[in-house]
C-alpha cells in the first residue's frame, strides 16, 4: 500500500491515479489547505485496478495526524509531494515555508521510521541548484538555491541522506523543472487559486474576454530573445515516481534525479502553442527583464533515462492541448 501525501493536489493527484491504474493500493493524506475535496471524490470514483483504500484529512505540522495514518494502514512505501512552493511567497514569508516544508517532512519521516517504513520518493526541484552556472543542468551542478523554497527543499534532501545513514531510510529525490499538462482523459489537472503558473493563466484568459499578458524582455541570448524554460509533461513526470518506487522495490539505493525534457521552449513558443490548440490569438504587452530571470533553465535528465527507464515521449503541445481540455471541465464545473 502506497501512501501518497499531497495526493488533492496538482501533481500528487496524478500520481495517485497512476498508482491506481497500476493495480496499487493507496491511502491520500492532505489538508486541503492547497487540494480539493472534489479531486478527492473523482479520484475514489475511478474504476482502477487498484483500490483507494482511504483519504485522511489532516496537516504534517501535527506528528498526530500523520502518525495515525501508519497506526490505522500498512504502508509500504511513501510518496512525499505535501508542500508550499510558490516561490515570491516564500520570499515573503520564510517563516511558513520551513515550518511547512521541512518541519512537516521531519513529522513524516519520524512516523515513517517508527512504523519501521523505509522508502520513499520525495517530491524536490530545480530551484534547489539557483541561478545555473551551465545549462543543461546535470545532477552535478552545484546546489545554491536563491530562495527559501529551494532552500527548503534542498534542507530535506540533506535531512534524506543523514536519515539513510543513521536509519536505512532510502528516497529517491526527483527534482523537478517546469511541470505542465493534465491527465489525458481530463479527469483531473492543475488547479490552483489563484493560479500563478504561465500556461493555465494563457488558457484561462481564453475563457474570460481576452486578457493582455505580460512578457518579460525579448534581448535574452535564445532563439527567439525570450526566457527559455523546461516544460515537462505531468503524466511523464508521474511515470518517473513510479519507476522510481520499483527502483527502490529492486534495492534501489538512495539517489536523486532531474526531470525535465532537455529541449526548453521559449515564452514565445508557449504562447504559440497555446494560440494553436485553442485557435485564438492572444493580446500581449512587451516589457522589460525581470530582475533574476536566467535565460535559459534547462534539464539534462539522461541519469533518469539510463537509471530509471524513464521516457519523457511527450511534447510541449501534447501538454497545452491536454491543459485546454482540462481548463474547458474546469470553467464548466468549477467557475
Amino acid at each position: 500500500m502506497i501512501l501518497v501525501t499531497g495526493g488533492a493536489g496538482y501533481i500528487g493527484s496524478h500520481c495517485a491515479l497512476t498508482l491506481l491504474e497500476k493495480g496499487h493500493d493507496i491511502v491520500v493524506f492532505d489538508s486541503l489547505e492547497l487540494g480539493h475535496q472534489e479531486t478527492i471524490n473523482t479520484l475514489k470514483n475511478i474504476n482502477s485496478k487498484g483500490k483507494f483504500i482511504d483519504f485522511i484529512k489532516g496537516n504534517l505540522q501535527n506528528y498526530e495526524d500523520i502518525n495515525n495514518v501508519f497506526s490505522k494502514h500498512k504502508i509500504d512505501a511513501v510518496v512525499h509531494f505535501a508542500a508550499f512552493s510558490q516561490v515570491g511567497e516564500s520570499v515573503k514569508n520564510p517563516q511558513k515555508y520551513y515550518f511547512n516544508n521541512v518541519y512537516g517532512s521531519l513529522n513524516l519521516f519520524r512516523a515513517m521510521l517508527e512504523h519501521d517504513v523505509k522508502k520513499i520518493v520525495f517530491s524536490s526541484t530545480a530551484a534547489t541548484y539557483g541561478e545555473p552556472e551551465y545549462t543543461p543542468i546535470d545532477e552535478k551542478h552545484p546546489q545554491n538555491p536563491i530562495n527559501p523554497y529551494g532552500s527548503s527543499k534542498l534542507m530535506i534532501e540533506r535531512i534524506l541522506d543523514d536519515y539513510d545513514k543513521a536509519y536505512g531510510l532510502k528516497s529517491v529525490r526527483l527534482r523537478y523543472f517546469n511541470v505542465a499538462g493534465a491527465d489525458s482523459k481530463s479527469r483531473i489537472g492543475e488547479w490552483h487559486e489563484p493560479e500563478t503558473h504561465l500556461i493555465p493563466n494563457i488558457l484561462k484568459s481564453t475563457f474570460s474576454g481576452g486578457k493582455t499578458f505580460q512578457m518579460f524582455g525579448d534581448d535574452y541570448d535564445t532563439i527567439d530573445g525570450t526566457c527559455v524554460r523546461d516544460y515537462i509533461n505531468v503524466e511523464n513526470l508521474i511515470n518517473a515516481h513510479i519507476l522510481a518506487l520499483e527502483y527502490l522495490n529492486n534495492g534501489g539505493k538512495t539517489n536523486f534525479f532531474n526531470l525535465g525534457t532537455t529541449d526548453g521552449n521559449s515564452v514565445k513558443q508557449v504562447f504559440t502553442a497555446c494560440e494553436e490548440v485553442t485557435q485564438q490569438k492572444i493580446p500581449v504587452e512587451l516589457k522589460g527583464r525581470r530582475e533574476g530571470d536566467p535565460a535559459t533553465l534547462v534539464a539534462d535528465n539522461k541519469k533518469a533515462i539510463e537509471t530509471l527507464k524513464w521516457i519523457p515521449d511527450k511534447s510541449l503541445k501534447d501538454s497545452v492541448n491536454s491543459a485546454y481540455e482540462w481548463e474547458k471541465v474546469l470553467q464548466d464545473k468549477y467557475y
